[in-house]
């Protein structure tokens, strides 16, 4: 499984996150735009290239965010009205079967699954950092849509105004 490792700038105007691979080497960033209407996030590559966006989705019944690829939906995150006992997220994938994330998803220990296999998994005990945790793909998985529902699901699981932890 490659891990990465997700950090949140300190300093920055929006929310900006570092993901680094196992080697610390960063691969991707997380740029959120401020000024917006919507929550946005762009996820690029180490070079710069934008390779998904991440957007709030406006007068929905659930909270839930896009993500697009070349401004196509590719995958809708929607945070679950009733999950007893454990948070619960599901991520419609556009071609292909739906995602479920399912945890302690304000701790950052959650897992994302499919038919019941585990296609990643999100924790923060690996790090002493607040803002910071790992997340590990399964080979054979689209990493950047990983990372984008992970995104997505810690952007829907709190609250703007309470601050991350």
């Amino acid at each position: 499984m490659p891990r990465y490792k997700m950090r949140q700038k300190m300093i920055s105007l929006g929310e900006d996150f570092t993901i680094e691979d196992e080697h610390g080497n960063v691969a991707f960033r997380v740029d959120g735009k401020v000024m917006r209407i919507r929550e946005t996030f762009v996820l690029e590559d180490a070079k710069g290239n934008e390779v998904a966006t991440i957007r709030e989705r406006k007068l929905s019944l659930h909270d839930s965010m896009n993500v697009l690829r070349d401004g196509d939906v590719v995958a809708t995150i929607t945070k679950s009205w009733f999950a007893p006992f454990r948070d619960k997220f599901e991520i419609d994938v556009k071609h292909g079967k739906t995602l479920i994330g399912r945890g302690n998803v304000t701790d950052h220990e959650y897992e994302i699954s499919r038919d019941g296999d585990v296609v990643a998994r999100i924790s923060k005990k690996w790090f002493t950092f607040t803002d910071t945790y790992g997340i590990d793909v399964a080979a054979g998985e689209d990493d950047a849509l990983i990372l984008a529902a992970a995104v997505a699901i810690d952007e829907l699981a709190h609250d703007p105004d309470e601050g991350r932890g």
